[in-house]
């Protein structure tokens, strides 16, 4: 499959979708279209999406419009705060008062949409692709990404030991990015044009791609990290690494992963 068949073919066969957006790139021109079908959003037959689309639009006028009756909203509120009321009255989770102070999911919730809102003009298709994004890492994921960590360790002794062993003497293994990295799938530590790389991959079927991409991040400042020599000081480092060379980051981390896992399927 050619991304000049992608659009005509993508509602069709879900499966080969998956296996398709682990092996290649996505065209950005289906990329959203690409991802509403693989999460759930629309279904696999494009006959039906102008109607579900319909739908989507109506329920999300409708929850708008009770959110801004309780005053939860106002036509002031932030866009990403909006798509969170909504996501909690529909997840069953609004607080009682809309003065609480965000809980650490919500917190996760509004860097995911705000990274997102980047990526999609539209706000009703950045709602939907945001709350079924959030809810893929919520319940598919729940069991796989706290060993994340573990397998960063496991994969960083093959690639480079002294490196590994830097961290560990500097108890910095422990303290390490994993909240930003796996929690919030690097929402907030990559620009857009390298993070939707990586989400297709994580939308597609493959968490397991976040640790790569965490891995080569390492690899990639190894020399400035080899001279830092304090858990803290590596800590904040790679809070705030530097945007100029990510694509390079990302495009070497997906071969990392084709090598560690081998020919990507739907399933990995």
């Amino acid at each position: 499959m050619t991304p000049c068949v992608l659009g005509t073919y993508v509602c069709h066969n879900i499966e080969k979708l998956c296996t398709f957006s682990q092996r290649f790139p996505l065209p950005s021109m289906y990329r959203t279209l690409v991802w509403k079908v693989l999460l759930g959003i629309l279904p696999p037959h494009h006959e039906s999406h102008a109607f579900v689309m319909k739908c989507r639009k109506e329920q999300y006028g409708d929850v708008y419009r009770a959110l801004q009756v309780i005053r939860f909203i106002t036509d002031s509120t932030p866009q990403v705060e909006v798509f969170l009321r909504i996501y909690q009255l529909e997840s069953g989770k609004l607080p009682q008062n809309p003065s609480f102070p965000w809980e650490s999911e919500d917190k996760i919730f509004l860097v995911i949409a705000k990274a997102m809102e980047e990526m999609v003009e539209d706000n009703i298709d950045c709602y939907w692709l945001v709350s079924s994004f959030v809810n893929q890492l919520n319940n598919k994921y729940k069991e796989s990404l706290p060993q994340l960590p573990k397998l960063l360790e496991q994969i960083l002794s093959l690639e480079d030991s002294r490196l590994l062993a830097h961290l560990k003497l500097c108890s910095a293994m422990g303290q390490l990015p994993y909240n930003l990295w796996f929690r919030k799938c690097f929402a907030g530590c990559l620009p857009e044009s390298s993070l939707q790389r990586v989400w297709d991959k994580v939308i597609s079927g493959s968490c397991k791609i976040l640790v790569f991409v965490a891995v080569e991040i390492l690899l990639t400042f190894k020399m400035k990290l080899m001279a830092l020599n304090s858990a803290e000081k590596i800590e904040q480092f790679l809070e705030n690494i530097p945007q100029d060379n990510t694509d390079a980051i990302v495009s070497k981390a997906i071969e990392l992963w084709h090598k560690h896992c081998g020919t990507p399927a739907h399933s990995v």
